[in-house]
C-alpha cells in the first residue's frame, strides 16, 4: 500500500499551458502545415510546467511524438517537428527541420525542454 502511494506520487499531472493551443499542435503531425511554431513561444515561456511530467501527460498534451529516441538505461527523448521539411514525405524520414525536444530521465519524467531555432522563410 505504501509502495503504491510512493509510485503514484512520482511526477505530477500536467497543467494547462497558458496561451497554448494543444488541439492545433496535435492537428499538425510532423509540423507539415507549419502550425506548430505558433505554439512554440507558449511552450518555451512555460516550460517549467512541463518538468517532471510523465510521458503519457506529454502525449495527451502534444500528441504522439514525431520521433522517439531511446537512450542508455531508461532515458528517452521525444521529438516534435516545428516546420515542414523532408519528414513530410511519405516515409517520414528524419529531417534537419527544427524540432522541439523533451528529454525524460530514469524516473520517466521530463528533465529537459529544448527547441531548435525556427527558420525564417
Amino acid at each position: 500500500m505504501v509502495l503504491a502511494g510512493l509510485l503514484s506520487g512520482c511526477g505530477h499531472s500536467l497543467p494547462q499551458l497558458p496561451g497554448f493551443d494543444a488541439e492545433a499542435w496535435r492537428a499538425d503531425p510532423y509540423g507539415c502545415h507549419n502550425q506548430r511554431e505558433k505554439g512554440l513561444a507558449a511552450i518555451l515561456k512555460h516550460k517549467e510546467l512541463l518538468y517532471e511530467a510523465r510521458a503519457n501527460d506529454i502525449t495527451s498534451l502534444l500528441g504522439h511524438p514525431d520521433e522517439e529516441e531511446l537512450r542508455a538505461g531508461t532515458e528517452k527523448v521525444y521529438f516534435y517537428y516545428l516546420q515542414a521539411g523532408s519528414q513530410c514525405d511519405d516515409r517520414h524520414q528524419r529531417s534537419s527541420a527544427p524540432r522541439l525536444s523533451l528529454r525524460f530521465g530514469p524516473l520517466g519524467t521530463v528533465t529537459e525542454v529544448l527547441a531548435d531555432p525556427v527558420r525564417k522563410p
